[in-house]
């Protein structure tokens, strides 16, 4: 096609290299910007697998954060990860986008950590998106945390795990008797936190129907309309090895260097208004970034317009999930925004 564009490119941003992955049928369609989480978690293959349908109405956006992917370099000064840095960096980004396809706003999807960037960013500068969308929507890392692990060891007793049972109760409740500063949640370190998130992602937290680790079906639907696993990222067609080796490391220095923040963050508090119109696309058994907590923050936000939508197959990752009805709804709810005077 003659408009249809396929693009990863390098651009300043913040004064330094920084990467975006555009995909379209059609230049002109309006833009859909994705922040991924993490921090450091870039992830252009999700999009590229499961939401090429919206290519035929939108300019879908992924941007590689500073720091992470192939916006990694080891000349980055580490205090120059912090959220106000990413703020201004995608301010800077969304004006480039909107210079560069000649448009008057964007639509915003914020994913995990991406979803609190993505409304901290939206309350600075309202007048430039149409709609925010919130997908596995973080509001107090801390209580999300804290909720994470009641649901994963209750899910352990509910299928008799011992083995489960036994090593969560030994991890211990996250931030049980610590103060911060916090280097990790857990008394043990990250590796007690790596055993959790193996646990959280056998239960259903990450994917609801297979085990992240293994593609293994679990309890309760057959149908799974994804494919992501564990190591695909490592496969990544756009990347390069160096590429891949640039993943893991800024992975590791955007954790080291933003969790003590980022944990200090609470949008009840920071944010009880937004002034665009705001959707929440939440996975109901989301164990990683518990939905309850999201859809408590959802009923007491002040916007022009909200809605909040459960997808009922889907934990963390409701776009690769279920990924026909989030495209279809999508398309009904999102794009007529686009439009209106």
């Amino acid at each position: 096609m003659a408009n249809s564009m396929v693009s990863m490119k390098k651009i300043k941003i913040g004064g330094i290299d920084q990467w975006i992955y555009i995909r379209t049928k059609d230049v002109n369609n309006p833009i859909v910007l994705f922040l991924h989480g993490g921090p450091g978690n870039p992830s252009v293959y999700v999009l590229r697998e499961f939401q090429e349908p919206l290519e035929k109405h939108f300019n879908i956006v992924q941007w590689e954060q500073r720091g992470s992917g192939k916006s990694y370099s080891k000349k980055i000064p580490k205090e120059s990860l912090n959220v106000n840095q990413f703020i201004l960096d995608l301010h800077e980004l969304i004006n480039y986008l909107l210079k560069r396809f000649n448009k008057k706003k964007v639509f915003l999807i914020g994913h995990s950590w991406g979803s609190l960037l993505g409304v901290l960013t939206v309350k600075k500068y309202p007048e430039l998106f149409y709609a925010y969308i919130g997908i596995g929507q973080l509001v107090n890392p801390v209580e999300s945390e804290k909720k994470s692990y009641e649901l994963v060891l209750n899910k352990a007793i509910e299928y008799n795990d011992k083995k489960a049972i036994e090593d969560l109760k030994q991890i211990g409740k996250p931030f049980d008797g610590m103060k911060p500063p916090y280097k990790t949640q857990y008394k043990g370190g990250y590796k007690a936190r790596l055993r959790f998130y193996g646990w959280l992602a056998k239960f259903g937290g990450v994917y609801y129907d297979v085990n992240y680790f293994t593609n293994k079906k679990r309890y309760l639907y057959e149908e799974f309309e994804g494919k992501i696993l564990f190591y695909l990222p490592f496969f990544i067609k756009e990347y390069s090895i160096i590429d891949k080796y640039k993943r893991v490391k800024g992975g590791m220095l955007s954790m080291q260097a933003m969790t003590e923040e980022i944990l200090k963050i609470d949008l009840k508090k920071d944010v009880p208004s937004l002034n665009v119109p705001v959707f929440f696309m939440l996975g109901r058994h989301d164990m990683n970034v518990p939905s309850v907590l999201a859809e408590d923050y959802f009923n007491n936000l002040k916007a022009p317009q909200k809605e909040l939508i459960y997808f009922e197959k889907s934990s963390h990752l409701p776009n690769a999930e279920e990924a026909k009805k989030f495209n279809r709804l999508f398309v009904e709810k999102i794009l007529p925004l686009a439009f209106e005077k």
